[in-house]
């Protein structure tokens, strides 16, 4: 999905976190990441202002106060007609801060940015508690650009150099170097494309195009970069049709390829999972490790409450060197 924000605020302490409402045991959410501080687990998701939500098990979730109160101003003036809805959050752990990655964006169009705040601490309760954002990272124009700079994902490779993936339909997922402070692109640029779907190249190119193909996530294991993104359609309720797919590379740079050796770049990517007679569609996925095992997060389509996105979490299995869910 697509996504926005940046500049400093701070969430009044006053506010509090509210429990779910009695009987709804799985959050409506889009586009979840998980993250563990101590003995609590965070979800960031999109939302107004980012959507957050916490839990003691990963089971039973609180709704937090949203990141941002107002939207950032650097956005509102970047995006035409953005209000605050901010997209696809990616959370992560650095030298003593949390890195919060964010997209914003207008639906179906690549007039997009994406954003950086950071924080000493996701416990509310907490001193040090304060989201400093950082602003723009990257921006996608329309005409100019045939990428879209939504769905961030920080991916760091074996020698610690920090990468940032992105992108959606157009020409597909890109890979981007950043600067050891994960807050600015590395000079030279170096762009890559790591996964792309074939585009029908008379689509002019403020057009998001027929190649659906977005929500990059890299995940490092044993040796090997794999790299799961979505195809087909999100956010359309009973209607969706999201799946996950996934390939694997050696180098964070690729060439990612799938179980029968095609290369994702140029339309290739093995399934991972797909909707259902419960689930209308699946996807946005990330990866996370706990003490118990490594996990696959994501969103579905609750084909028995009319479409809503709810929270899925199931734990990877992994065989002959690809992952399976349990």
């Amino acid at each position: 999905m697509y996504k926005i924000l940046l500049f400093l605020i701070v969430v009044s302490s006053a506010a509090r976190a509210q429990p779910l409402a009695q009987g709804d045991t799985l959050p409506v959410v889009h586009d979840p990441v998980m993250i563990r501080q101590d003995s609590l687990y965070y979800i960031f998701c999109t939302g107004q202002g980012i959507s957050v939500y916490s839990s003691t098990d990963h089971r039973h979730w609180r709704k937090e106060p949203s990141v941002f109160s107002q939207p950032p101003q650097w956005a509102v003036d970047a995006v035409p007609g953005f209000r605050g809805h901010i997209w696809a959050p990616d959370i992560s752990y650095y030298n003593g801060l949390y890195y919060l990655y964010y997209a914003v964006s207008a639906f179906g169009k690549n007039t997009s940015c994406i954003g950086l705040a950071v924080n000493k601490t996701l416990q509310r309760d907490g001193k040090d508690y304060h989201w400093d954002d950082l602003g723009k990272v990257i921006q996608s124009v329309p005409g100019r650009d045939r990428w879209n700079a939504i769905d961030p994902n920080l991916a760091v490779d074996e020698n610690g150099t920090p990468w940032l993936a992105f992108g959606s339909f157009w020409d597909g997922i890109k890979l981007v170097r950043l600067n050891n402070d994960r807050r600015s692109l590395a000079e030279p640029e170096q762009w890559f494309t790591i996964a792309s779907r074939l585009r029908d190249r008379t689509a002019a190119d403020t057009a998001a195009g027929d190649d659906a193909i977005e929500a990059p996530f890299i995940f490092r294991k044993n040796g090997w970069y794999y790299l799961f993104v979505s195809f087909d359609y999100c956010c359309r309720g009973e209607k969706s049709t999201y799946k996950m797919m996934v390939g694997r590379a050696q180098q964070i740079t690729g060439p990612y390829l799938d179980r029968e050796g095609r290369p994702m770049a140029h339309g290739g990517g093995s399934l991972l999972q797909e909707g259902d007679s419960d689930w209308y569609g699946v996807g946005h996925n990330a990866v996370v490790s706990f003490d118990d095992g490594d996990w696959l997060i994501f969103h579905g389509y609750d084909a028995h409450d009319k479409g809503r996105p709810k929270l899925r979490m199931e734990r990877l299995a992994w065989k002959d060197g690809w992952p399976n869910p349990f």
